[in-house]
């Protein structure tokens, strides 16, 4: 993939099981990535991809910077085990220009010298067992967005009963305390919601609210 003017560049430092989906996920919405790892092993799922990846024997700045990493829009540190390599590469990633740096972290201390020289962090574990517990308790949610402990976006069926209705009749703010977003149909959102748009049964509802008052919501349809 040639570099285009405007489209996003992403640095991926550290392709285990987590920097590889970040990297595939970014490729499959037509990003430009640039994949570096010390083990040729972990990079080889990449290289018949549009990727643009490099081996590389150090977290040194100087190979940073031949690989290119210094073009980055953003830089997705995924190394985790290795905190001194992990923070290293932050560390070079800042002082090389790169503007967002966000780095898997697997511990409070690993976090906090992170934040420390300007990098964001991010647990993948807590955030799959937050967002997994949180879809398990949201029963009818098809998918959970959890934007802090208290507040998520959920994706749901239409139910039958709301089938036909308009969104001024169902009264969903005044009754439950969330808002309707957005509905999807056959993969496409229509973001217009106002109080004379009809539900249909056969698209998905948008919802946003705490997590208390989604599952009023859910429990009104299941009683």
């Amino acid at each position: 993939m040639k570099r285009k003017e405007g489209n996003q560049v992403f640095g991926i430092i550290g392709t285990g099981r987590f920097g590889l989906a970040v990297a595939e996920e970014l490729l499959d919405r037509g990003k430009y990535v640039i994949a570096i790892d010390q083990d040729s092993q972990r990079l080889k799922p990449l290289y018949e991809t549009d990727a643009e990846v490099f081996v590389v024997n150090d977290i040194s700045k100087e190979s940073l910077m031949d690989a290119g990493i210094q073009d980055a829009d953003t830089v997705i540190v995924g190394i985790g085990k290795d905190v001194e390599s992990s923070i290293l590469a932050a560390l070079n990633s800042l002082e090389l220009g790169v503007k967002t740096v966000i780095c898997k972290v697997i511990s409070d201390d690993h976090a906090k010298i992170l934040k420390k020289i300007g990098a964001d962090v991010i647990f993948p574990e807590i955030e799959i067992g937050r967002r997994t517990a949180i879809k398990l308790c949201e029963r009818l949610a098809e998918d959970v967005l959890p934007l802090s402990e208290e507040f998520s976006i959920i994706q749901i069926r239409t139910p039958k009963e709301l089938d036909g209705e308009m969104v001024k009749d169902i009264k969903i703010r005044e009754r439950f305390g969330i808002t309707l977003i957005a509905t999807v149909k056959d993969g496409k959102a229509n973001g217009s919601i106002g109080p004379d748009t009809m539900l249909h049964e056969d698209e998905l509802l948008v919802l946003s609210g705490t997590n208390k008052n989604l599952a009023r919501f859910q429990d009104s349809i299941e009683g």
